[in-house]
């Protein structure tokens, strides 16, 4: 069966020849590194004391560019030794730092402290640079490495090698530290928000001090991303001045501090939570930290954007090759809300027919269609087809789907179980516990110890299976709460009564690298799947989980004006190809009801998806909702692969956008098309639509306009990019939750 996906438009190819080249340059004279990404120069070197610091990050430098020699700082006082005001590459906890340390161990001997000194440096190819740290007295190695991508961002992590007889105890391990220019002015960004409200965006000037970043959860959570943005208060806007931007690849608990201290040293570390975090690392054995990938632009906020968004299609997602990036999302119908587990095989194919009217492409069905599974207080973790509803299995129903012109998914939870469920009754060990501690429920749930190899082995097994005995194209996997109670009564040293403490403290770790195998694995052995991260909305979003899945759930709040703030927010981090946007019923959470229209052209900003009850819905409904999906198709690839620019900011997001009209913009890669998405929450006055400037067009080409609706649209059909970014564009948006789009096509090209 072949899914109608739009053709992606630019070669990938030519990433590089648009975003830049990258280069790791070596001047072994001077002991200092030169690393190009993009359009930004990262450089590092030996001082004197033969400790690696940091010498720049910036707009890209000169080929033959040469940096004054590292050099610690002069102490200021005894309070103020060199060590914690020279701007040191990866600090260790010792000589006197009190500054935030990206590693701390403790030895056998009772050593708490580390001192690192430069030992070698490696570069390979032209994007690849690994420099080794020893510590001065103890056989403590730390492998630095850095990658270079041509988008025009640098991934570094660290790997931590015990090279001794005895093992080392780690109590806090950092991927990387990066060092910002020394100065005042800056101001920070940031991403928090909880379930229904995720992806706040917050900007505030920077003071001297620590801001923490974190989530102790064992996931990525609701509460903060590991997403950071630093521009200058008086500079950076959304189009133009310096950013350098950030985000962390972990899918556990993780901690970011961004510090400026009295000398305004500003600088960002960021890695494993130290919080609860233990790790042993025996003789012989390696730690390795997860990636923590970061830039710089000179083209404010939303080129910081761009960049992370062609970074993570050209780099990070799966399903790309070499010579392409990922095929755009197809249009998806969900069951939920119009069945949530009340259903049979018969209902869901009405359900699909109905889809298929539309011109979707991928049905699937939710949660409710295993085990003992009528509502959500049982069957979690039996997964074996409920026959009650599905007599004769799924393969009918799949047939059924594929002959409407469809493909098939289905929703799973791998990492979770009911106390009510066979799963538990013959394996209540597998849960995270304490021992004589009470668990603590949540959603009626327990979370399954993934940490352990047994749990990992059967979750992969039943996984396998379901895909391979069944033509499956995409798993919707959900993760519907946080940590609690995070015992290993099986961890490594542990026995009957005598639990091993420290070894308990590496569930944080070996827990996500266990769910990382098994979705490696997984996605290995049937190339052809896809998978969906859900965790209650945004609780599992980070470039870890997403080189592992191919799009995520980005909030369970899908009323339209919630979403254009919590879409705008997410766009800061991530592309809109990962964003799963649905258009569902109304009213919604906020009990708000809001035109159909609205709410497609809301959930067309990312990958569009259906959940209404299409059982409800007026001819009148379908005719529109067929319209606008085939409207969709058109313009997917420029919306998920294009260049996004947020001309106007949603209603909260602009102080001064009282009626809350806004817009957003997508260019395609070869600049042969352009979409404009504009909403109005309210008229006020009877004061017309502001006028729309565009940007990123070719001011000296002509382009033609379609409009969705022509009574909207007061221009001419044939104008230049120079007039609709210089004059711009009028539109006629009235009364409430108006909404409208335009298509322009780049003539001649």
């Amino acid at each position: 069966m072949t899914i109608g996906y739009c053709t992606v438009l630019l070669p990938f190819v030519l990433s590089s020849l648009l975003f830049g080249q990258t280069a790791v340059r070596e001047d072994a004279a001077h002991r200092q590194w030169y690393i190009d990404a993009g359009r930004q120069t990262y450089a590092i070197g030996v001082n004197e004391e033969e400790m690696l610091q940091s010498l720049y990050w910036g707009p890209k430098l000169a080929a033959n560019a040469q940096l004054p020699a590292a050099k610690m700082d002069d102490a200021r006082s005894s309070f103020d030794p060199p060590i914690g005001t020279t701007p040191l590459e990866y600090p260790a906890w010792g000589a006197g730092l009190f500054t935030e340390a990206a590693l701390k161990a403790n030895s056998s001997n009772g050593d708490r402290t580390l001192v690192l000194k430069y030992d070698s440096a490696k570069v390979t190819g032209s994007n690849e640079l690994e420099i080794v740290l020893k510590d001065a007295t103890e056989p403590l190695r730390v492998h630095l490495y850095y990658h270079a991508y041509p988008e025009g961002v640098i991934a570094r992590w660290s790997r931590l090698e015990n090279t001794g007889k005895e093992p080392f105890g780690i109590e806090r391990a950092a991927s990387a530290t990066w060092n910002l220019p020394q100065g005042t002015g800056y101001q920070r960004s940031w991403l928090t928000g909880m379930w229904g409200a995720e992806w706040q965006l917050h900007t505030e000037p920077m003071q001297t001090g620590t801001a923490v970043l974190e989530s102790r959860k064992g996931s990525t959570s609701h509460q903060n991303n590991p997403w950071f943005a630093i521009g200058k208060t008086a500079e950076t806007t959304e189009e133009s001045g310096p950013v350098w931007f950030g985000e962390l690849g972990w899918s556990g608990s993780w901690r970011m501090t961004v510090e400026e201290t009295a000398l305004h040293l500003v600088r960002v570390t960021g890695g494993y939570n130290p919080f609860d975090f233990h790790w042993v690392l025996k003789a012989g054995d390696t730690l390795e930290t997860p990636k923590f990938y970061a830039g710089y632009t000179d083209g404010g906020n939303g080129e910081a954007s761009r960049i992370e968004h062609r970074f993570q299609t050209d780099e990070i997602l799966p399903m790309r090759t070499a010579t392409t990036p990922p095929k755009p999302r197809p249009i998806i119908f969900n069951s939920w809300e119009a069945t949530e587990m009340t259903f049979t095989d018969q209902t869901q194919i009405a359900l699909a027919e109905k889809a298929a009217r539309l011109g979707v492409e991928r049905f699937v069905i939710d949660d409710g269609w295993f085990g003992q599974r009528n509502d959500d207080h049982r069957g979690l973790g039996d997964w074996y087809l409920n026959k009650q509803k599905f007599p004769n299995g799924l393969k009918p129903v799949i047939e059924k789907v594929h002959s409407l012109g469809m493909d098939f998914g289905i929703w799973v939870e791998p990492e979770m179980v009911n106390p009510d469920s066979d799963l538990y009754r013959q394996h209540p060990d597998w849960t995270m516990q304490f021992p004589n501690r009470q668990h603590t429920e949540q959603r009626q749930q327990l979370l399954l110890n993934l940490a352990r190899p047994d749990v990992k082995e059967w979750m992969f097994n039943w996984l396998d299976k379901l895909v391979s005995e069944n033509d499956i194209a995409f798993l919707k996997w959900d993760y519907n709460r946080n940590w609690s109670e995070p015992g290993w009564n099986t961890a490594p040293g542990s026995s009957d009564d005598r639990p091993n403490t420290d070894a308990e403290k590496e569930i944080y770790v070996r827990y996500v690298q266990n769910l990382y195998d098994v979705l490696g694995r997984l996605r290995k052995k049937h190339p052809k799947l896809e998978v969906e991260s859900c965790s209650g909305g945004g609780g599992r979003v980070d470039l870890g989980i997403l080189q592992l899945t191919d799009e995520v759930w980005p909030s369970d709040n899908t009323d339209a004006l919630d979403r254009l703030s919590i879409q705008n927010g997410y766009t800061h981090a991530y592309s809109p190809q990962t964003m799963a946007a649905w258009v569902t019923d109304v009213p919604n959470l906020d009990g708000r009801a809001t035109p159909l229209q609205y709410r497609f052209l809301v959930a067309m900003q990312g990958a569009l998806g259906i959940g209404n009850n299409l059982n409800k819905w007026t001819n009148e409904d379908f005719a529109l909702g067929t319209k606008l999906t085939a409207l969709y198709k058109t313009i997917r690839a420029t919306v998920q692969q294009g260049s996004l620019y947020r001309l106007t900011q949603p209603l909260g997001g602009d102080q001064n956008n009282e009626e809350g009209a806004s817009q957003v913009e997508y260019v395609a890669r070869d600049d042969s098309q352009a979409v404009l998405l504009a909403y109005l929450h309210s008229m006020r006055y009877q004061v017309g639509y502001p006028t729309v400037r565009l940007r990123g067009l070719d001011p000296a080409a002509m382009y033609h306009v379609n409009a969705l609706d022509a009574e909207k649209y007061t221009g001419e059909q044939t104008v230049s990019g120079s007039v609709l970014m210089g004059a711009g564009i009028q539109l006629r948006l009235s009364g409430d939750y108006d909404s409208t789009a335009l298509v322009l096509e780049r003539i001649g090209r």
